[in-house]
């Protein structure tokens, strides 16, 4: 039905025919949510979850309801990390009762979608909670896009010939992808239960269209998945990389070692001071020394730069 009720006008409304309640709450109290409670007949295990949330994406079946948890997500390009809120929703045969916690999205444009369906509609409760599921996996969608676009930019940032290394930004976004896969994959089973098993509650009309938003679930878990083997096989190269690199400057700073150590050592000898050094009277020696010292290091360095270590 359709319209505004008082609380206390609940349990008449939801007697009569072809008709249903659809009461939304964000994140109600104990005390707040026991009158909905006792109006709607709920599961008190239920309830509790309810209140506390922080649950996993399930599916509960209780005597005359069925409850329902969604993972709500959204992406924050800015600091990289996914975002998420709760949904979850009960259902009966005269009504459906929607609690959000945390930044989960507004329903009110699934509202006017159902509304404006009265097809989909006719099939009662089920129909709003195919039309919750539906949208909050479409929401996925632009998670999936941003995580891949920095996936992308830290890709590129690993192969640069410069930069810092962006090992703590594939870590972060590694984690955000795993919390993801704890959102979303839970989510399927219980979207596979909704159209493989029938409940009294789900009108068959209603089923298939569970089985699409299980086959878009399995979809985004499957870029997930790759996301992640993604972003170890990124990890692997990095550390290769950074291997690389370190061997190179080694193999450089060996090179002007070894480059230097000609010049020291010839001007070590030539500053022991001894008495009895022929060379020390010869009237070439000083320039003579230097031009050998410039030849040796000279060849050293054109041997070191034809070898690749400058």
């Amino acid at each position: 039905m359709e319209g505004r009720l008082a609380l206390e006008e609940v349990p008449e409304a939801c007697l009569r025919p072809d008709s249903f309640v659809w009461l939304g709450l964000y994140e109600p109290t104990t005390d707040e949510f026991d009158s909905v409670r006792t109006a709607f007949g709920l599961h008190e295990l239920a309830v509790e979850d309810a209140v506390k949330a922080h649950q996993r994406p399930k599916l509960e079946v209780f005597d005359d309801s069925l409850f329902v948890v969604l993972k709500t997500a959204r992406y924050l390009d800015a600091a990289e990390t996914v975002d998420f809120g709760e949904i979850q929703v009960f259902i009966g045969e005269h009504f459906v009762v929607v609690v959000r916690h945390g930044e989960a999205t507004a329903l009110t444009s699934v509202r006017r979608n159902v509304e404006a369906r009265p097809d989909l509609l006719r099939c009662g409760p089920g129909a709003v909670l195919h039309a919750i599921v539906d949208h909050v996996v479409d929401e996925y969608g632009p998670v999936v896009i941003g995580v891949e676009r920095d996936i992308r930019e830290v890709e590129l940032e690993v192969f640069a010939d410069e930069g810092e290394n962006p090992v703590e930004r594939i870590y972060k976004l590694k984690r955000e992808v795993l919390e993801m896969r704890q959102a979303v994959l839970p989510l399927a089973e219980a979207l596979e239960a909704l159209h493989h098993r029938k409940f009294e509650l789900i009108h068959e009309d209603i089923r298939e269209y569970f089985r699409d938003v299980h086959d878009h679930t399995l979809k985004v878990i499957g870029q997930i998945d790759t996301f992640s083997d993604l972003l170890t096989s990124i990890l692997s190269a990095n550390l290769t990389w950074v291997s690389v690199r370190q061997n190179e400057d080694m193999r450089k700073i060996s090179a002007w070692v070894a480059i230097a150590a000609v010049p020291t050592m010839v001007a070590g000898i030539y500053g022991m001071n001894f008495e009895h050094m022929p060379e020390l009277g010869h009237v070439a020696g000083y320039p003579l020394i230097l031009a050998v010292m410039g030849v040796a290091c000279g060849l050293l360095y054109r041997f070191f730069r034809r070898s690749g270590w400058l």
